[in-house]
C-alpha cells in the first residue's frame, strides 16, 4: 500500500559537504519536522543525523535520522545531489522526469538559484545597495555557459544601467563582463580555497523548500523542462518559474535581448 505523503517530512540523499550543509540549514530553519538522511555509507549518515540532531534543543524539536530508501517513501520533498564537482543538476533533473516517471512539475533542480545570489551580492558590492533590492537572474546553464539576462535586470524597478550612473558607474558593457565572469569563476575560486562550496547552496536549496512548503508562489530560476519558452523544447535548462506547493507552477517570460537570446539557444 502506498505511504500517505508526511508533508513535514524532508530526506537528503548524499551525505558529503553539500547533502550535510542541506541537512543542517534546514534543521535550522526548522519547515519540517522529520529528517531522514541517506548515503552509499549508512555510517557517514548516522554521523551527520547524530550531530546535526544535538543542535535540537538549540532549534525545536524535531526527529533526524540515518535510513533507507524505505523511509523515504512519504517525504514531501526528496533533496538528491552528485558528487565530485560535475554540474549535471540539468542532465540529472531531466533524467529524474523521464526515468523515474513523475510529474514534470514536481522535479525541479536548483539550477542557477545560487548564481543568480551570487549576481545579486557582487552587484550589492559594485551598487552598494542591499542585496535584496537587485532584481537580476543568472538563466541558461548551471556552469561556463551560464547567462547574466542584463536586459531584464534592474533594482528595485530602476534598469540597472540607470542605477549604475545614480552610484557613479558609467562604463556599463566593461562592468557587466567583469561582474559576470566574477560571478561565473566564483565557484572555482571557492574552491582552489577550501576545496567545495555548499554554505551557498543550501541556503539556495532551503529558499526552494521554503517556496514549496509554505506555498509562496516565488520566481526562482530553477531547472525544469522547457516546452516551447524561446524556442526550446524538451530540455532542462534554467529559467525563472513560480514555485509554489505544486512544485513549478508556471514559467516566467523575462525580457532578453536578441545577445541573450542568441547566447541562451
Amino acid at each position: 500500500m502506498e505511504k500517505q505523503i508526511n508533508a513535514k517530512k524532508a530526506a537528503v540523499i548524499g551525505c558529503g559537504f553539500v547533502g550535510s550543509a542541506i541537512a543542517f540549514t534546514l534543521m535550522q530553519s526548522r519547515p519540517f519536522t522529520e529528517f531522514v538522511l541517506l548515503d552509499a555509507n549508512f555510517d557517514k549518515a548516522d554521523g551527520e543525523a547524530k550531530d546535526i540532531a544535538h543542535g535540537i534543543p538549540f532549534s525545536g524539536q524535531m526527529k533526524i535520522y540515518a535510513g533507507t530508501y524505505d523511509d523515504v517513501a512519504d517525504a514531501a520533498i526528496i533533496s538528491g545531489n552528485s558528487s565530485g564537482g560535475v554540474h549535471s543538476v540539468d542532465i540529472l533533473t531531466y533524467a529524474a522526469v523521464k526515468i523515474g516517471g513523475f510529474p514534470e512539475q514536481r522535479v525541479l533542480g536548483s539550477g542557477t538559484v545560487l548564481d543568480t545570489a551570487r549576481l545579486k551580492c557582487v552587484l550589492s558590492e559594485h551598487l552598494r545597495v542591499d542585496s535584496r533590492s537587485v532584481h537580476a537572474f543568472i538563466i541558461g546553464e548551471h556552469g561556463d555557459s551560464e547567462i547574466a539576462a542584463w536586459s531584464s535586470a534592474n533594482v528595485s524597478g530602476v534598469p540597472v544601467d540607470d542605477f549604475c550612473e545614480m552610484r557613479g558607474h558609467f562604463n556599463h558593457e566593461e562592468a557587466m563582463d567583469e561582474i559576470a565572469e566574477k560571478v561565473k569563476d566564483s565557484a572555482y575560486e571557492i574552491i582552489s580555497k577550501k576545496r567545495a562550496t555548499y554554505y551557498g547552496i543550501a541556503m539556495a536549496v532551503k529558499r526552494i523548500c521554503e517556496c514549496i512548503v509554505r506555498d509562496e508562489k516565488s520566481i526562482l530560476p530553477i531547472s525544469s523542462i522547457q516546452h516551447g519558452n524561446y524556442g526550446m523544447e524538451g530540455i532542462a535548462l534554467s529559467m525563472p518559474a513560480v514555485v509554489g506547493m505544486n512544485g513549478v507552477e508556471a514559467h516566467v517570460p523575462v525580457s532578453l535581448d536578441e545577445e541573450e537570446m542568441e547566447l541562451l539557444k
